[in-house]
This record gives structure tokens, C-alpha cells and sequence, in this order.
């Protein structure tokens, strides 16, 4: 995957295991749960959100702003 330049990745690791528990819990495979949780980590960082200086998180709500 192309890189995303986006300082604000602060979380990334903890958030991307959390969505492969949850892809698991839901009965996807491993395959899919990490495929999931990949793209769900891709357009968080894409969303680009920003809270101020340093490296802030992820915009973890950023599929629910699409849906509204």
C-alpha cells in the first residue's frame, strides 16, 4: 500500500489490533478480520484529522462522518 503522510498516528498499533479482535468476534477469519482492519486503519489515517501540534491520533469515527 502507498504510504499516507499523516503526522497524526498516534494510536495506530493499539487501533489495529483492537479491529482485528473485533473482525474475530464476528466470526470473520484471521484473513479477513486483518484485510478489515487494515482498510478501516487506511481511511482513518486518510481522514486526516487534526487536533493541534504533535502527533495526534486517528480519526477513529471517521466511516461514521461518511454515513452522515
Amino acid at each position: 500500500a502507498a504510504r499516507i503522510d499523516n503526522p497524526n498516528t498516534h494510536g495506530t498499533g493499539c487501533t489495529l489490533s483492537s479491529a482485528i479482535a473485533c473482525g474475530l468476534a464476528e466470526g470473520l477469519s484471521v484473513e479477513e478480520s486483518v484485510r478489515a482492519a487494515k482498510d478501516y486503519i487506511t481511511d482513518a489515517l486518510k481522514s486526516g484529522l487534526d487536533l493541534g501540534r504533535g502527533s495526534g491520533p486517528l480519526d477513529h469515527c471517521c466511516r461514521l462522518r461518511k454515513q452522515v
